[in-house]
């Protein structure tokens, strides 16, 4: 059983985004530490991008600094390594977009990705019908040895046509990222209308666990969110508070555990 199989043997599950080099890189390792030893049963690791297309404001700017600060590809991989030789055992899914892999060179990039460690592949401009080159380059990635299952995990978003919706579904390998509104990431007042059955029509075509982002700030929203879906994912509220506080690690074990404790 891998790992994002194993975690979600305790359903629901708390799935934070944190983008390494930001404020810096050292502090972004302690701080995705912090969150996966505090409560977090699965990680979005940012790989930082120029052109952010799915992003709201706060993570462009975190992402932003990051590149100014000098973080690449190569830099971000041996980071998600280092994770692993602290003892992070939990899942560590890479979020980022296709042409940092493309110019990184996409085979050498998924063979190195799971080589440091990491469990499965989110690009948020990579529709599923354009994905055949990276699928044959997960094909062939091997860890110690032996090749490795780490997904490429598909969104879907409301307004996925249900022919599309039913593909992508049958398809789902590891779980499938439910967007829950319409537009970029960012936290929103209310939890989407409808949320509850657009999970139920995800549900009809597949047995992959369901999770949801985009728009969930608070506890007491991931709360509301966890009682339908099968993990929370929080990126927006996440990096800004993280991101606003002078302690930055002892405010990811806060915001870790708070997350948890309102899914448990």
């Amino acid at each position: 059983m891998n790992r994002i199989e194993n975690a979600f043997k305790n359903k629901p599950i708390f799935m934070p985004y944190f983008p390494l080099g930001f404020p810096d890189l050292d502090t972004s390792i302690d701080v995705i530490e912090a969150l996966a030893k505090n409560g977090a049963d699965l990680i979005e690791v940012g790989l930082s991008f120029s052109d952010p297309l799915a992003d709201g404001p706060v993570i462009q700017k975190a992402t932003q600094v990051a590149l100014e600060k000098g973080i690449t590809v190569k830099k971000s991989l041996e980071a998600v390594k280092e994770l692993r030789q602290r003892g992070v055992a939990i899942p560590l899914v890479v979020m980022g977009y296709y042409n940092p892999m493309l110019a990184y060179g996409l085979e050498k990039f998924v063979c190195d990705a799971v080589d440091a460690g990491v469990d499965g592949f989110i690009v948020p401009d990579l529709p599923m019908e354009e994905s055949d080159e990276f699928m044959f380059a997960l094909s062939g990635a091997t860890r110690h040895g032996s090749v490795v299952e780490a997904p490429l995990i598909q969104m879907l978003a409301p307004t996925s046509s249900p022919k599309r919706m039913e593909m992508i579904a049958r398809n789902a390998r590891g779980f499938i990222y439910l967007v829950s509104v319409i537009g970029v990431t960012g936290e929103r007042k209310t939890i989407s209308e409808g949320l509850g059955e657009l999970i139920n029509r995800v549900r009809e075509h597949t047995s992959a666990p369901v999770c949801v982002g985009f728009g969930i700030g608070t506890p007491e929203q991931a709360k509301e969110v966890s009682q339908m879906a099968d993990g929370v994912i929080v990126g927006t509220a996440c990096v800004r508070t993280i991101g606003e506080s002078k302690n930055p690690v002892d405010t990811a074990k806060e915001f870790a555990k708070s997350f948890a404790d309102s899914l448990r």
